[in-house]
């Protein structure tokens, strides 16, 4: 990708959903592949990877495939012949976090930087440029100048720099949680989270006073970054990435749109920028954002801390207002929309905040419009005995539209390439020449005895509108030109002919133009990494991984936290996102409030849910929260699932 190229590259559960992100947009598209993909639940065969490469690069758009767990030694074995099984189906590049992959026999094939591998610092970045990782995603928590400091770090002609700019935002700086290991043996870094971070706690300070009750303090509300796209690119992001591979269809078609409206908005105004991919698209429908489930948005840290980051109140989808409720009856609940044209429909998803502000949902069986404007009679899927605190005056949002659903369930998107069409008489025949937008070209013949027209004055008019029929091709007419020193009559079937022969040599020629994405070359000698010794938090699971790291000068390697030798109370996540901070308790907000100065302490706090107990420590130097806690015994006790061949006991100074 060159640097003034920006690249939207949307998830895919499936293949299905893949090829719907590249209708509706995308310029590259990530996808798990059978195993080792960071999502338990959306892997996908090599042969539907494959045909999805193959309609994929019909655009130039990129398919890149996940292979970001950390491995253990019995599976590098596994992780190397599925690399070079996606090599062989096309596959554009190879996202990773392991850096063991980097010690085996792998395919010639670019390989990314996962999320998981916890890029913040300018340091960070330029050793993994320079161990040969050619597009690297930064942590999500970083502010704009921290993203141009990376971006000065780094040689931006060969390396791109990608950040997630939609979709469900973990707590933890990713490849930084533990939680899930310590509490149930699944490991996020192996692509099994539970979720630990969506729970509601009891907060309870240092002197047991609880400060907050029941609340979800580690769930974080979703990332939208529209408003700072112009922002990122100016600070260096070349490929913006939206999260989500274990979401639906309607979401991918949606937010892909979305965000190719707002990107086209940008190529449009800076001529010096362009799509990293072909084409442009056409949709049926309005994106919206808000329309999919989301937890309402944020723009995170990319313009400095904020206070209102968290869904502390629910990590469900509590929707857009829509109206509030006028009557409640033993069969129905009345609701008077706040805009007399809101429609409401069958199978609607509603929902309200009881007197706990806990989310209760309403799905809608039947609505039926009443006589007044903008009243609507509801009659609920359960029972209305059920719903707690529905009354007249509460607020009601709408957090599934079924009409909004049904649209996406259709066709939503045409995505088409400009082509210039020439007709010229040769020898014995005619020949037809497509070219495309960005330069691609080809020809095709046909041997026809010349034959004239019966009306000379209209036979140019027909040729052209009979030639410009592309119809589901790839491709649409810019202009049609005819090179023909007398009139013509073409008979119908052998002009289509001709035309088919020309598409199909064009997609020829543009299958020709994709160029392999150039695999980098690791720098010579090793690169130093940027410290000599390293946690569980490196994440090294397996002896491939320590050998990496120890060619590039680390002295002190401790294995991953899966490995199951730290015992004792450690960091299970280290966040930027603070709970004093969100609790208004930090002690830097309170530095100039008269009476209140000097009497907050960034001391520790308690998280509670049930019987789990977590302890929350303050970093105020960096600014960063650490939930510790350590790994329960019956965790340790359960038999793994392979046994993990890994150190038998600490790595020492001066391994080679």
């Amino acid at each position: 990708m060159l640097p003034h190229q920006l690249e939207l590259l949307a998830p895919a559960r499936n293949l299905d959903i893949g090829i719907e992100a590249i209708n509706h947009g995308a310029d590259a598209v990530y996808i798990g592949g059978p195993s080792f993909g960071a999502r338990s639940t959306a892997d996908n065969s090599v042969q539907d990877i494959a045909k999805l490469v193959q309609y994929a690069h019909r655009f130039h758009s990129r398919i890149f495939v996940t292979l970001n767990t950390i491995l253990r030694d019995d599976e590098l074995e596994g992780a190397r012949k599925l690399a070079w099984q996606l090599y062989d189906a096309g596959v554009d590049a190879l996202i990773i976090q392991d850096m063991g992959l980097l010690e085996i026999d792998m395919p010639p094939i670019q390989l990314h930087a996962s999320t998981q591998t916890d890029i913040r610092t300018p340091e960070k970045a330029k050793f993994l440029q320079d161990a040969g990782l050619s597009q690297i995603v930064l942590a999500r928590e970083l502010t704009l100048p921290q993203i141009a400091a990376i971006r000065d770090a780094v040689d931006t002609e060969h390396t791109v720099i990608e950040f997630f700019v939609h979709g469900a935002l973990c707590v933890a700086y990713s490849g930084q949680c533990f939680i899930s290991h310590a509490h149930t043996g699944r490991s996020a870094n192996r692509g099994d989270c539970s979720q630990a971070c969506r729970l509601p706690y009891e907060v309870k300070d240092a002197q047991g006073r609880i400060v907050a009750h029941d609340k979800h303090v580690l769930s974080m509300k979703d990332n939208n970054q529209s408003e700072n796209l112009r922002d990122l690119v100016d600070a260096g992001i070349r490929s913006f990435k939206i999260e989500g591979r274990y979401k639906d269809m309607a979401y991918v078609k949606n937010i892909t749109a979305h965000y190719r409206k707002l990107f086209d908005e940008v190529l449009a105004e800076r001529p010096e920028l362009a799509a990293s991919s072909h084409g442009r698209t056409t949709f049926s429908f309005e994106p919206d954002p808000n329309q999919n489930f989301n937890r309402e948005f944020t723009d995170y840290f990319v313009q400095g801390r904020k206070e209102d980051i968290g869904a502390f109140d629910t990590p469900k989808n509590p929707g857009q207002p829509i109206g509030w409720v006028s009557k409640v009856t033993a069969e129905h609940v009345e609701i008077t929309t706040d805009d007399p044209a809101t429609e409401l429909h069958n199978g609607d998803g509603l929902c309200y905040y009881d007197l706990q502000k806990e989310l209760v949902g309403l799905q809608i069986n039947r609505a039926e419009a009443a006589k007044a404007k903008g009243v609507w009679r509801l009659f609920p899927k359960d029972p209305m005995d059920g719903f707690k605190d529905l009354r007249q005056g509460v607020q009601v949002n709408r957090n599934r539209d079924m009409s909004w659903v049904r649209t996406l369930d259709k066709k939503s998107a045409e995505r088409r390439m400009g082509v210039w069409m020439q007709l010229a008489e040769n020898n014995g025949g005619l020949q037809l020449t497509l070219t495309d937008e960005v330069g691609h070209s080809a020809t095709a013949h046909m041997a026809i005895a010349w034959q004239a027209p019966k009306d000379a004055a209209l036979a140019e008019d027909k040729l052209k509108s009979a030639l410009g029929k592309l119809g589901d091709t790839l491709f649409e007419p810019l202009d049609v030109q005819l090179a023909l020193p007398r009139p013509w009559f073409v008979p119908p079937s052998q002009l289509n002919a001709l035309r088919r022969d020309a598409v199909q040599a064009l997609e020829a020629a543009r299958a020709q133009g994709l160029h392999h994405l150039p695999r980098a070359v690791p720098v010579e000698p090793p690169a130093p990494y940027p410290e000599d010794t390293l946690t569980y938090l490196a994440n090294v699971f397996n002896q491939k991984a320590r050998d990496f790291y120890a060619k590039h000068g680390v002295k002190v390697i401790a294995a991953a936290y899966e490995s199951q030798e730290e015992l004792g109370e450690v960091s299970l996540m280290i966040t930027k996102h603070c709970v004093r901070f969100s609790l208004s308790l930090c002690p830097k907000q309170a530095k100039g409030v008269t009476g209140v100065q000097g009497t907050v302490k960034a001391e520790p706090m308690q998280l509670i849910n049930g019987k789990e107990k977590l302890t929350l420590r303050f970093d105020c130097k960096p600014c960063e929260m650490h939930v510790v806690g350590k790994i329960k015994k019956s965790v340790l006790n359960a038999v793994p699932e392979s046994p993990v061949q890994f150190y038998k006991t600490r790595p020492v100074v001066g391994m080679h």
